[in-house]
């Protein structure tokens, strides 16, 4: 079988590692398309170097693009490289421009999608990533979900039960088999001075957070106070400093505010794993707060991961409300650590046992 993965995004590096090398043991074929919405070599090149992921066998430039144009290059570059490659199946991930283009371009060539985390919603319609995931779980052949919830939503919509397959979630693949790794090899703590437990790690990039301006001051104002207490480390988005920038922010979160340029994902896992507390807008460093047992304050108005709040392991606030710093003083580890949410380290596998029927 001849799989094509579209990725584009730093979350999409990391789940496509996984699947890679679950394809790679069953002798099936699989390429890359790297579509370049992440072209920064902090935030893509860096990914594929240290998790020994296959170079993209396509590899193409849309990057610092609006969303309609960035979404209708992609499309129109796939359209190419499907017809030249004439893939079995077209695996997406996620919720990204990226994930969109690869799921509606191989629709319209009648090639089946692969949708992996599908089943995710946040009800908010705002978010370019609510509209990508809603339109690629309903032009997806098969819909691999983490969870029951995410099956539950997607039968609410009416997509056929027969296509959905709760698998668990392939991010937890890879962070059981890199994290080792990680500890041994990164030396970002030592780098930046500090010991574990001794420091807050936060990150922001989602475009709600950095296109309101009221959003945006409300978060770093709060992170400022919190930085007083506590270091605060903030690997900085490259949309998120230009957004600082332009509302006068800047140099004052980096009077107060440990700012250092994006990581690799070794040097994230060990800055997550070694945090006091995780503070972010991520949906992925969520998950990765959970798997390590770090307490995670989710500066949104709702997530898709709502089973980590209603299990405390994650405190929702929003960033339109003076309630940051209060969550994080009020911040705490739950009684029971239940790691078994998101699977146990298989999924790759199951997506594999589906796909290869």
């Amino acid at each position: 079988m001849k799989i094509c993965c579209v990725v584009g995004a730093r979350p999409q590096f990391v789940k496509a590692a996984a699947l890679s090398r679950a394809v790679q043991s069953r002798n099936d074929t699989i390429f890359f398309v790297h579509t370049g919405q992440h072209y920064d070599a902090n935030m893509s090149e860096i990914f594929f170097e240290e998790m020994e992921i296959p170079r993209p066998d396509h590899q193409m430039q849309v990057g610092g693009l609006s969303q309609g144009a960035m979404t209708g290059r992609m499309m129109e570059q796939l359209e190419r490289v499907f017809l030249d490659e004439n893939p079995d199946c077209v695996t997406v991930f996620g919720d990204t421009n990226s994930t969109l283009a690869g799921a509606l371009t191989a629709t319209k060539m009648h090639i089946p999608v692969a949708h992996i985390e599908a089943g995710l919603r946040s009800y908010n319609k705002r978010m370019p990533e609510e509209i990508n995931r809603v339109l690629t779980d309903h032009c997806s052949d098969l819909l691999f979900v983490p969870t029951n919830a995410s099956k539950e939503n997607l039968m609410r919509e009416g997509i056929d039960e027969k296509k959905i397959f709760v698998v668990g979630d392939i991010m937890v693949d890879a962070l059981y088999y890199y994290k080792e790794k990680a500890l041994k090899t990164s030396k970002i703590l030592e780098k930046l001075g500090v010991k574990e437990k001794q420091y807050v790690l936060a990150t922001v990039h989602r475009a709600e957070s950095t296109e309101d301006s009221k959003k945006l001051r409300v978060i770093f104002e709060s992170l400022i106070e919190i930085s007083k207490s506590i270091k605060v480390i903030i690997p900085l988005h490259p949309r998120t400093r230009a957004a600082l920038k332009a509302t006068n922010l800047l140099d004052i979160c980096e009077k107060h505010l440990e700012i250092i340029s994006p990581v690799g994902y070794f040097d994230m896992l060990v800055l997550e794993q070694g945090a006091s507390v995780i503070m972010t807008d991520s949906g992925g460093i969520q998950k990765e707060a959970y798997l390590f047992q770090v307490p995670c304050i989710t500066m949104r108005n709702e997530t898709e991961w709502r089973e980590l709040v209603d299990k405390k392991y994650n405190t929702l606030v929003s960033p339109v409300d003076d309630n940051i710093v209060r969550a994080y003083h009020d911040c705490s580890y739950p009684k029971n650590w239940d790691l078994s949410i998101y699977g146990e380290g298989n999924t790759s596998q199951k997506i594999l046992d589906v796909l290869l029927l």
